[in-house]
């Protein structure tokens, strides 16, 4: 299981969550409805000044305690290092 945490941009309004998933799309899209449904989320308005038609869900991996966006950092092969100048 994998910590993550949510913003949801929608309808002039602002959404900031943390759900535990497993780390594969479906398990995380049944965690945000399952998160949803509970209705402890805190909607913040945002006034007219938020286009309605941008309406977005984004999601970041939290890594001891901090989001962690983007893909984890990978260890660089030695044929990556020494192929460069061959």
């Amino acid at each position: 299981m994998k910590k993550f945490l949510v913003n949801i941009w929608a309808y002039e309004h602002h959404a900031k969550f943390e759900v535990d998933s497993e780390d594969n799309p479906q398990s995380l899209e049944n965690a945000i409805l399952d998160k949803l449904g509970e209705k402890g989320i805190t909607w913040e308005h945002l006034g007219a000044s938020y286009s309605d038609k941008i309406n977005r869900i984004t999601y970041e991996e939290v890594i001891n305690g901090k989001p962690h966006p983007g893909a984890l950092p990978t260890e660089k092969s030695s044929r990556q290092e020494v192929g460069a100048g061959t």
